[in-house]
């Protein structure tokens, strides 16, 4: 029994490795037996791969009362899709669907009433990227 707890010790020791430095790698000799990772953990990242569409998405004031402001970055140019869904999922409010440029945007739209008091989401996607934040509205 302690040769598998010992095996299950270095495995997550390797584990912890992996992700702290932020590349997996596989994981080689625990007693006469060699154990790999599968290879999806640990192959290379290509450029593209690593590249996201939208980055740095940042939803202000929260919590939100009557504007909602959204600041993010975005790779290159394409259409964005920008929606409030309740905590259920359900559409709450449909903020933009439109093709936007490349580079920072900052992005402010009026609630008008139409969003009660609770929690609620914002979800921004690009292509097939999604970034999904979460607001309270007062």
């Amino acid at each position: 029994m302690t040769g598998l707890r010992k095996k299950i010790a270095l495995f997550t020791l390797a584990s912890i490795a992996m992700l702290s430095v932020g590349k997996a790698m596989p994981v080689h000799a625990v007693s006469e037996k060699v154990y790999l990772m599968p290879e999806a953990f640990y192959k290379p990242i290509t450029d593209q791969e690593s590249e996201k569409l939208i980055n740095n998405v940042k939803v202000f004031y929260n919590p939100v009362a009557e504007q909602i402001t959204l600041n993010f970055t975005l790779g290159q140019q394409n259409t964005v899709v920008i929606k409030v869904m309740d905590a259920l999922g359900n559409e709450a409010l449909n903020l933009m669907n439109g093709r936007l440029d490349a580079g920072l945007q900052s992005l402010s739209f009026d609630t008008d009433g139409k969003l009660s008091t609770g929690f609620y989401f914002v979800r921004v996607s690009s292509g097939t990227e999604t970034v999904v934040k979460r607001i309270s509205v007062r």
